[in-house]
């Protein structure tokens, strides 16, 4: 008998050894972290839990807000599929206004009518590819028997109001790619491309070429070749709904990239334009250039009432939306999200009224709201802060629901770990899950701001490595 309680007692003894040992791994590499000289002036957290349970194995500053950069997709897309399900889906319609007579002549306008679809003109997926799209319209006219219009395209983007750039966001990253802002009428992720090339016998940029075509842009050219090895620092200082762009910074002798990608500044303009552009090579005339309901209300004009639809088309599912949001950071996609989750909910469709959703429905989970301080839906904003022991929480609570499958799928490889990465001006986060060899489960939200230097996300691969 005793020999069994001896036993028992020394099993006993092994497996809390055991069950501490990752946690006493976790402590010494974080210290080790905050020790390194990158850390110095830092702001350090790490909130690790048990996945299959949710109680803490390892946290330090878990209770601090901090600058999320891109991890903060994950709240944004968990609020997403909780909200409006992951068979959600956007529409955008075709219709005109005025009337179609006998010869084809159509006395109104095409009107694009916006709903919000991030993917509409998107190469990621096949139904949504730009060419697609402008040939499913072009269809559409032509079995409506239009063959010339007195009127012109109008892009109508006035379910969301004229703001698409979040409060908060940098003036240096809102006429780049990943600072496009959400309109009710997005088109191509709302992006276009800046080829350029450096030249070192006088230190000048070219600029090669613009895809697609920008004929009502004015781009000026303030770039300098930079030193080889020095890559891409440059930057389009482009507003929205503006006409002129500035690139300034440095292009690096010899790099290998073709160049940049901006932000259309006019989603809805550009749309209507290349219809338009499209429907001229046919033969389809048009006696007005391409507007959009801003413009018009603007000129005092209002949007002329629709007559007839002529075509509808629907955007990919949110788990596909979701996918690409999440596995490749698509800034866009974030604002779109949160917009929707205002407009769905009966509210002006402001990034405000969303953010104030995604904090009322954790908040209704059990999570201290004062712990998501959100004022975007991508984390490009620095003044977002979140508790790594709020997103922990949430990457828990993620687990239970039936579209967990198609959360989790989206989430990248990083480290070994099903991790979704962030960065922004020197703030780096990691959040999401792993399963060691063995089989645990783990939820993990490592987050460190106002580091120095470059290359801390090995340094924080270190600290979650404890767990392997």
């Amino acid at each position: 008998m005793l020999k069994k309680s001896i036993l028992f007692l020394f099993i006993l003894i092994q497996a809390f050894a055991f069950a501490q040992t990752p946690a006493k791994k976790l402590e010494a590499a974080f210290n080790t972290l905050l020790a390194d000289p990158q850390a110095k002036y830092a702001l350090t957290s790490l909130c690790v839990l048990d996945a299959t349970n949710g109680q803490t194995i390892f946290a330090r500053n878990e209770n601090i807000g901090l600058a999320t950069a891109s991890t903060l997709k994950t709240i944004t897309s968990a609020t997403a599929f909780a909200l409006l399900g992951k068979e959600f889906q956007y529409q955008t319609t075709l219709a005109y206004s005025g009337t179609l007579d006998a010869n084809g002549t159509l006395h109104g306008s095409l009107i694009i009518i916006g709903g919000g679809d991030p993917t509409l003109g998107s190469w990621r997926y096949d139904t949504s590819k730009e060419n697609i799209i402008l040939n499913q319209w072009v269809t559409a006219i032509k079995q409506a028997g239009i063959k010339k219009i007195e009127g012109n395209i109008i892009g109508d983007d006035s379910l969301w109001g004229s703001q698409t750039t979040p409060d908060g966001w940098v003036w240096q990253d809102i006429g780049n790619y990943y600072g496009a802002g959400a309109s009710a009428l997005s088109w191509r992720e709302n992006q276009f491309d800046i080829h350029l090339r450096a030249n070192s016998a006088n230190g000048s940029v070219a600029i090669r070429k613009v895809i697609p075509e920008m004929p009502y842009l004015k781009i000026i050219n303030e770039l300098k070749a930079g030193a080889p090895g020095t890559g891409d620092r440059v930057y389009a200082y482009l507003p929205p709904l503006a006409t002129t762009a500035y690139l300034r910074g440095t292009w690096a002798l010899g790099i290998s990239k073709p160049g940049i990608s901006a932000a259309l500044p006019d989603p809805a303009f550009d749309a209507a334009f290349r219809l338009q552009d499209t429907l001229r090579r046919i033969g389809i005339s048009t006696s007005a250039g391409p507007a959009t309901t801003r413009q018009l209300k603007a000129e005092q004009q209002p949007t002329p009432p629709v007559t007839q639809k002529l075509s509808t088309i629907t955007s990919p599912t949110l788990s596909q939306i979701v996918y690409w949001f999440n596995k490749k950071s698509v800034n866009l996609y974030g604002e779109h999200l949160l917009k929707t989750l205002a407009w769905k909910a009966g509210k002006e469709g402001t990034t405000r009224n969303g953010a104030a959703e995604v904090i009322n429905y954790w908040t209704g989970k059990g999570l201290d709201r004062d712990a998501l301080n959100i004022i975007d839906g991508s984390g490009l904003s620095p003044g977002t802060r979140v508790t790594t022991s709020a997103m922990g929480s949430i990457l828990f609570q993620a687990q239970k629901e039936s579209w967990f499958a198609d959360y989790y799928e989206s989430f990248p490889e990083n480290n070994g770990m099903k991790l979704k990465s962030g960065s922004i001006n020197d703030v780096s986060a990691y959040a999401g899950y792993y399963t060691d060899p063995a089989g645990r489960k783990y939820i993990v939200v490592i987050n460190i701001n106002n580091y120095s230097g470059s290359g801390i996300s090995r340094k924080l691969f270190k600290v979650l490595d404890a767990l392997k």
